[in-house]
């Protein structure tokens, strides 16, 4: 199959979550401020901030983040880039954050989940009077999914949030969360899950097709495999310790997908990350591309630039990985 026609052509400029428009790509910020998995050090701020104007110039304005994120510290780096930011560009971001339903010693609660409280401290750490969309982190809590619902609910009402999403749901949770919402009359946004070539199930599960069919947007975490398929790591050079995410498979077993990423990336004259990425905006997905510095920013960037053939598909799926659900974090 011939490729010229399609190598040059590029991604989509903006894609829909809700009714607003938005980047085809967010930026996932995990790493700023945490120190328990990414080592996150004090004078990483001046990165962060190569990172964010580099996003915002290619046109990356949107960010996702969560409370519990370096407990908070993701949200406060973010709130001190909005002030530096300017005002013509401040009004193209979209920011978005999420509430852990778990108590914890900086969030402790036992029966009520306290959604607009936790929500008006992130406002409060970020400088915001109010968030794009606001998620619920996980659908394991010690609460019903009609707490939550309602919760979230009047996040939404009370002007705190524009959008409202969930995260690591499966099929089945969406749906029944979905329609909860319903009878508040708040629609669902967004489903947060783990989708990268290690991770095929929200597609293969069914998931991906009714967010579709529902105009939910399925926003992709850990496009990369938490850095497996940069190309950097190797069975020689492992990621660091801590990066559970796709850790399940040997570099014997990533080894062909890893070259196959490689070939293709030569074809577009990109990086294997940016392969990867254009992988989960091709199958209609949103991915979450960690940016630690400018030049990571650049490179997630490039995957808006092309657009992988149908063969160039059709091979990738065949090397990828269906992956697996967990009890306590990833049903979707």
């Amino acid at each position: 199959m011939s490729t010229a026609a399609t190598n040059t052509s590029a991604g989509p400029d903006r894609v829909m979550i809700g009714k607003d428009s938005v980047p085809p790509m967010a930026i996932g910020t995990w790493s700023w401020g945490d120190k328990m998995v990414w080592s996150h050090k004090d004078d990483d701020f001046a990165k962060i901030r190569e990172s964010w104007n580099a996003c915002n110039k290619q046109g990356l304005t949107f960010y996702d983040t969560a409370e519990v994120y370096g407990e908070g510290e993701s949200e406060r780096i973010i709130g001190l880039l909005i002030k530096e930011t300017d005002e013509e560009t401040k009004k193209k971001l979209f920011i978005a954050t999420k509430f852990l339903p778990f108590p914890r010693p900086a969030s402790l609660f036992l029966f009520t989940p306290p959604l607009v409280r936790n929500l008006k401290r992130s406002l409060e750490r970020l400088g915001l009077d109010s968030v794009d969309m606001y998620q619920l982190h996980s659908p394991t809590g010690l609460n019903s999914f009609e707490s939550y619902a309602s919760g979230l609910a009047e996040c939404y009402k009370l002007g705190l949030c524009r959008h409202i999403g969930i995260s690591n749901f499966s099929l089945d949770e969406m749906i029944k969360f979905a329609d909860l919402l319903a009878k508040h009359d708040v629609p669902l946004a967004s489903n947060q899950v783990e989708f990268s070539l290690l991770r095929k199930l929200p597609e293969t599960s069914g998931l991906l097709a009714e967010c579709k069919k529902r105009n939910i947007a399925l926003l992709a975490y850990s496009p990369l495999g938490m850095g497996r398929l940069t190309g950097k790591y190797s069975s020689e050079n492992p990621p660091p310790s801590g990066r559970r995410f796709a850790s399940q498979y040997t570099w014997k077993q990533l080894d062909p997908l890893i070259a196959l990423l490689r070939e293709i990336a030569t074809r577009h004259n990109v990086t294997p990350s940016a392969i990867a990425i254009n992988w989960v905006m091709m199958k209609g997905a949103i991915p979450l591309g960690g940016a630690r510095d400018g030049k990571q920013a650049e490179q997630n960037a490039s995957a808006m630039t092309f657009r992988l053939t149908e063969e160039e598909m059709s091979k990738l799926d065949a090397s990828g990985f269906e992956g697996t659900t967990s009890r306590f974090w990833q049903h979707g």
